[in-house]
C-alpha cells in the first residue's frame, strides 16, 4: 500500500494518506519502510486496468479517503494482490524501478487520518547520504562510535539541563543579594521612595521577584518600585507599590501603563503589583523619568 497510495507530484516524493487513530510508533514506521523496500527488491510487475467502481471494490482495490470517483476508475496493481488501488497514474513498469523508499515523516491530516511522507529513488539515496554525513560529523565531535551517539547526546543534554538549573539558582541568589543595594538607591519624590532599576539580562519572572523583594525592604514607607528586565533585548516591567503609597493615590496598574507607553508595550495588574512588556529597551530611561513625573503629579494633588 505504501508504494501506491501516493502522490508523485514531484520527483522522488511519495505521500501515503490512510485512516489511523494516533501517531505511528517508530517500530511501525520502520515496518512500513521495510515492507515497501522488500517489495521493491522482489521486482514486482506493475499494471493498470480500467473498470467500474463496484468492480474495483469487489476486486479488493483500495481508494484514498475524501476522493470522488467517476463511473470508470483506473486500478493499478503491484505484484498481483500485493497492492490493488485506485490511482490516476504510475511511473514505473516494475517495483524495482522505484529504487528505494525512505520514510521521512508521519503526521496528522485530520481526525482519524494520517499521512506518511517518503522519498524514493535518487532522492531517497541522497537523503540517506545526508543522514550518514550528519552521523559522521557527530561521531567526530563526540569522539564516539555511531551506535554511541544517542547515549552521548542524552548525557550532554542531561548535563546541560543540570547546568541551567544551577545557573538559575545562582542568578536568583545574585538578585536577592542585590535587592538591598537597589532598595538603598531609592529617590525621594515628595515623600515617596521611588526605585527605578534596570536589570540587564533578567526575564519577567526574576524581575517580579526582585521588585517584590525590594518593596518588602521598603514596606514601612510610601514606596514605588519599578524594575525593568532586558532579557533577549525585550523589556519586561514590574511595578510594586506599598500600602502607604497606595493611600497617597499611587497604583501599580496605572504606573505600569506609564512605563508601557515609553517602551512600546503595555501591561496590567492590581494596585499593589502590576507587570507588562514592550519592544523598545531604548525607552527605559524615558519610562523611569515618566514614573517620577507621575508620582510627583499624583501626590502633589
Amino acid at each position: 500500500t505504501a508504494l501506491q497510495s501516493g502522490s508523485y507530484n514531484r520527483p522522488g516524493y511519495l505521500r501515503l494518506d490512510f485512516g489511523w487513530s494516533g501517531a505511528l510508533s517508530p517500530e511501525q514506521l520502520h515496518e512500513v519502510e521495510h515492507v515497501s523496500n522488500r517489495a521493491l527488491r522482489e521486482d514486482l510487475p506493475v499494471s493498470a486496468q480500467y473498470m467500474t467502481l463496484p468492480e474495483a471494490r469487489e476486486w479488493g482495490a483500495l481508494a484514498l479517503f475524501g476522493e470522488t470517483y467517476g463511473e470508470e476508475v483506473r486500478v493499478v496493481e503491484i505484484g498481483g494482490p500485493w497492492s490493488r488501488e485506485l490511482c490516476g497514474g504510475t511511473h514505473v513498469d516494475r517495483s524495482s524501478q522505484i529504487g528505494t523508499v525512505v520514510v521521512t515523516s508521519d503526521g496528522s491530516v485530520g481526525a482519524g487520518n494520517r499521512r506518511i511522507e517518503a522519498l524514493t529513488g535518487i532522492e531517497g539515496f541522497a537523503y540517506l547520504a545526508k543522514e550518514r554525513d550528519l552521523v559522521l560529523q557527530l561521531t567526530d565531535v563526540l569522539k564516539a562510535r555511531p551506535d554511541e551517539v544517542p547515549t552521548r547526546v542524552n548525557d550532554l543534554l542531561a548535563r546541560l539541563r543540570a547546568t541551567e538549573k544551577e545557573l538559575e539558582k545562582l542568578k536568583s541568589a545574585q538578585l536577592q543579594g542585590a535587592a538591598g543595594d537597589v532598595a538603598g538607591a531609592a529617590v525621594d519624590v515628595d515623600g515617596v521612595a521611588v526605585v527605578t532599576h534596570r536589570a540587564e539580562g533578567v526575564g519577567g519572572g526574576d524581575a517580579r521577584s526582585l521588585a517584590l523583594d525590594v518593596r518588602g525592604r521598603l514596606q514601612d514607607r510610601a514606596a514605588v518600585v519599578v524594575v525593568v528586565g532586558t532579557a533577549n533585548d525585550r523589556p519586561s516591567v514590574v511595578v510594586a507599590v506599598t500600602p502607604a503609597a497606595q493611600e497617597r493615590g499611587l497604583a501599580a496598574n496605572a504606573l505600569v501603563g506609564v512605563v508601557g507607553e515609553r517602551i512600546g508595550g503595555k501591561g496590567g495588574g492590581k494596585p499593589d503589583v502590576a507587570q507588562g512588556g514592550g519592544t523598545d529597551v531604548g525607552g527605559i530611561d524615558a519610562a523611569f523619568a515618566a514614573v517620577h513625573d507621575a508620582v510627583r503629579a499624583a501626590v502633589g494633588r
